[in-house]
């Protein structure tokens, strides 16, 4: 007989805890990798686009296992000795710095679709990126019940901080 309950199950009620306590600092962090990446990149030379998708995935996951390391040695090892649950939960938490990277990696995967050219790529790579670390910052304000005036600041100190990004691509010539 099939299993009917009204009430969710322990596991749903754990992920939805999860994503109510959900902290989207390393996705505004992630995005902000990401456009590093390709603002250093492109000064670099002419990448092909699949070494700058590799390129941008594999920073995302390094950071996000330089970011694990440093939760679970750094601040938590004081506290307690990490178990598995503690480690996954860490994983977890810090998953947003390579969710992070996806977009932008997409974006320079599908720009031959669009025609453009690599210097074009890496264009809509960083406004991607940008508009990614906007997006997670007012994301992660919202979810904190932030007012719609904050939003609109953290929106605004984000946007101020990926056009810094670009001044730097800017002025390394490309």
């Amino acid at each position: 007989m099939p299993r009917t309950t009204t009430a969710p199950s322990t596991r749903s009620k754990r992920r939805a805890e999860r994503r109510a306590g959900a902290d989207y600092t390393g996705g505004v962090y992630g995005s902000m990798l990401a456009a590093s990446v390709v603002a250093g990149a492109g000064a670099l030379g002419s990448f092909p686009r699949a070494e700058l998708v590799v390129l941008l995935l594999l920073t995302g996951v390094a950071f996000w296992v330089a970011h694990v390391h440093a939760q679970l040695f750094g601040a938590r090892l004081a506290q307690r000795v990490p178990d598995r649950r503690l480690v996954l939960q860490v994983c977890r938490d810090e998953w947003p710095i390579v969710k992070a990277a996806i977009p932008p990696a997409a974006a320079v995967a599908v720009s031959p679709l669009l025609g453009l050219d690599v210097r074009g790529a890496l264009w809509l790579t960083l406004c991607v990126a940008v508009a990614g670390q906007i997006g997670w910052s007012v994301a992660a304000a919202r979810r904190a019940g932030a007012s719609p005036r904050l939003m609109a600041v953290t929106a605004s100190v984000n946007l101020l901080l990926g056009l810094l990004i670009v001044a730097f691509k800017i002025v390394l010539k490309h």
